[in-house]
Order: structure tokens, then sequence, then C-alpha cells
């Protein structure tokens, strides 16, 4: 029902995208001005705004600088990927005496807030691949952090 309305009343130009959680989401035009649609789970939903909504929303405020902070850290324990697609999982990222260490935080359902509370980074588990191992390197996007934490020292530009 929710196309049907925004295609009467508008464009919708992007309805799903390749990723895990937040597959489910618009983009359009209504009224003229351009329109996001979220997932209906909450974890789908805060990634989706955390990766669509949050840099929109900047960029048209004219922020130039909207990107968050990556890093590239060490697996402590593994994460598997079902379904091929890119995959967001909520983890920890932490310190560690070779350079960041990351984890899952927990249960990765789209509706389970646990490890999402828990959370202060979002690893990234690229399209294709099923599984990470302990040790491997991952690329996580910073949910929130603190400079001068040891997590930085190997710091990567997105």
């Amino acid at each position: 029902m929710v196309k049907d309305v925004l295609r009467a009343e508008g464009r919708i130009d992007l309805w799903q995208v390749r990723m895990k959680p937040g597959r489910p989401l618009a983009y359009g035009r209504l009224g003229g001005r351009p329109f996001l649609g979220l997932p209906g789970n909450p974890v789908a939903a805060f990634v989706s705004f955390e990766l669509f909504g949050r840099p929109l929303l900047l960029r048209l405020l004219g922020h130039r600088d909207w990107r968050k902070p990556t890093v590239r850290a060490r697996l402590t324990a593994p994460v598997e990927n079902r379904g091929g697609r890119r995959h967001f999982v909520r983890a920890l990222v932490a310190a560690g005496p070779d350079g960041p260490t990351v984890r899952p935080t927990g249960e990765q359902g789209s509706g389970v807030l646990t490890a999402l509370v828990r959370a202060n980074g979002l690893l990234i588990v690229p399209d294709g691949v099923e599984c990470l191992a302990p040790g491997d390197e991952a690329e996580v996007e910073m949910l929130h952090w603190e400079q001068g934490s040891g997590v930085f020292e190997r710091r990567t530009e997105g």
C-alpha cells in the first residue's frame, strides 16, 4: 500500500538495497522533496538511518564532512553471513595490544535491540563473504567513539 501511495503522489527512485539488516529501504521524491522510507524492524531502521538517513540529512544541511570514522579491527569471534548480502553486524570495538579488536555483541536479528545497545560500531561483512574467522581483519564503521581510547591508532578514512 505504501508503494502505491508513494507512486501516486511522487516517485520512488530506490526500493530495496542489498544489505542486512535493512533491505526494504525506499528513496524518492514526494511533493518535490526527497523522502527516505526506513524498514519496520527497529534494528534495521537504525542501521538504515545511520547509513542513509544521517548522511542524507547532513548533506541537505550543507555539511561536507558527514562520514563517521572507520577502523580496521581484528575479529576475536567468528561472524557468519547467511544470504550473501553485505551484512552490518552490531559489534564492540576495543583497543588491543596489537591494534583494535572487534566482536559481535550478541544475537544479530533485526528486532534484537540488546546487540544494538551494546555496540559501538557496525562490523562490515562484504557481499559474498560467508564467514569471517577469529584473527581476520574487517572494516568497522564507528557509531560512537572516544579519541585517545587506543582504537584509532590504525584509523582509516572512508
